[in-house]
């Protein structure tokens, strides 16, 4: 069951919140629900290397509120803010209210997103550089960010070969069923010139045990991975091994096993 359901729908309403904030009646839901599938298409399309992670779409009043997390808030604001007033005149057209307001929030750490990471092996894979040394390298940075695990799958023509296979790389744990493991998801394509390049990219980011707030606007600060994972280490969780090595060596006599070997005597009768 957990390969099978996507993600992120699988943890609503437990460790994450709704992209879309609004009730419908029976009426106008239909309507609602085009519209926002018709915002989140234009946005993606119009700001295309804006390193776009979410959308998020709220509703009150005669309001429209759309807010958008991105790793390059830079590009989408413009020079002055003169981009984002161009963008919101767009949407005003688009979705025919006079009230839409535009928030922009950052994203510290993009290497631990799922949408940015496969964004950025798509772009790489369409540059022609090798589809391995991208994903690796995305891997590498992610686990250096603090990340628990990570896997990435690609299906498709991969390095231009005549037969379409799958190919899965992973590193550390990625528990796709314990519900209160933070696993971000995401599903990208890569448009090559021999065909389409399929990316998933499931990153896990470690267990929520405190209530955590559903709005998806939310931003954790002090409870990021990578503290999540230096106060393990204080408290010992990475430092365990280490000290279990120090302690065989000194049962064994001596000092560390490195020296032993050269100077001692196994180290004599091998030579």
């Amino acid at each position: 069951m957990g390969q099978k359901a996507n993600p992120i729908g699988n943890r609503l309403g437990i460790i994450r919140g709704w992209e879309s904030n609004w009730y419908g009646s029976k009426k106008d839901y239909a309507g609602k629900l085009i519209e926002d599938h018709k915002i989140r298409t234009y946005l993606n399309a119009r700001i295309n290397k804006g390193g776009i992670s979410k959308i998020v779409i709220e509703r009150t009043l005669g309001k429209l509120i759309i807010t958008i997390h991105t790793s390059k808030p830079g590009i989408i604001i413009g020079k002055g803010g003169g981009e984002v007033d161009r963008i919101k005149e767009e949407l005003k057209k688009l979705t025919g209210k006079d009230d839409v307001q535009i928030n922009i929030l950052e994203i510290r750490r993009p290497e631990l997103d799922a949408m940015i990471v496969g964004d950025t092996i798509a772009r790489q894979i369409e540059n022609r550089i090798n589809f391995k040394r991208a994903t690796k390298m995305a891997i590498a940075s992610a686990l250096r960010m603090g990340a628990e695990g990570i896997k990435i799958k690609l299906s498709g023509r991969l390095a231009g070969a005549e037969i379409a296979r799958s190919e899965e790389f992973k590193q550390g744990r990625v528990p796709l069923h314990t519900f209160r493991m933070d696993i971000d998801y995401a599903n990208v394509f890569a448009q090559t010139v021999y065909g389409k390049i399929g990316i998933k990219v499931w990153i896990c980011k470690g267990e929520v045990l405190a209530k955590r707030d559903l709005n998806p606007n939310f931003v954790g600060g002090k409870s990021d991975v990578s503290d999540r994972r230096d106060g393990r280490g204080e408290h010992g969780g990475g430092d365990r091994r280490d000290r279990g090595g120090d302690r065989r060596d000194d049962r064994r006599g001596g000092g560390g096993g490195g020296d032993r070997r050269g100077g001692g005597g196994r180290g004599e009768r091998r030579n």
